[in-house]
């Protein structure tokens, strides 16, 4: 069942630094791949990142969000090609949700950082920083990387009384309820 999964994970951005083992890497591969897209297009491609040097270039992806990437033992870059699906982003966030809790599954943490629509700081973007870094093709997209590793500490899960439960709506929206 995915809920007790879903109420431990936590964005985690403090690694051991334990590599994460091979097997472990070949699930969440496998895990990214089986991701549901729109109509069956798979837009998505990823870019598995183990490299140490590399690690830390990303670290320095964007001005703000994105440092955590640098002490990650292993890192995901999750990006597409726009031109075969206009939903791209929605299928590449997908993916990378799947693979987030696939990590969560196995015992690693993760953490999100956005790359599209952000900036780098020297006049480029984070996308156009990442693509440059990895030798993306100039149409691909960069949606996000995702940092994964051991986590230095764990932290609880949130606590079900503070979830945003009048965010709810039964059959209609009812602004009476509603959170502003």
């Amino acid at each position: 069942m995915l809920l007790p999964l879903l109420r431990l994970r936590r964005s985690v951005r403090q690694f051991l630094p334990t590599p994460v083992a091979a097997a472990d890497i070949e699930i969440l591969r496998e895990a990214v791949l089986r991701s549901p897209s729109s109509r069956g297009r798979r837009p998505w491609e990823f870019v598995i990142v183990d490299d140490p040097e590399l690690l830390v270039q990303l670290g320095a992806a964007k001005e703000h969000g994105s440092l955590f990437l640098a002490a990650a033992p292993l890192a995901v870059v999750v990006c597409a090609d726009p031109d075969k699906c206009d939903v791209w982003i929605e299928d590449s966030s997908i993916a990378a949700i799947i693979l987030q809790l696939t990590a969560e599954s196995l015992g690693l943490g993760s953490c999100w950082a956005q790359m599209r629509l952000r900036p780098h700081g020297d006049g480029r973007t984070a996308e156009e920083y990442v693509k440059q870094l990895l030798g993306l093709p100039p149409r691909y997209r960069v949606d996000c990387v995702i940092g994964i590793g051991h986590p230095a500490k764990r932290s609880a899960g949130h606590a079900a009384e503070t979830l945003p439960w009048k965010q709810l709506h039964h059959n209609r929206f009812d602004p009476a309820t509603a959170e502003n």
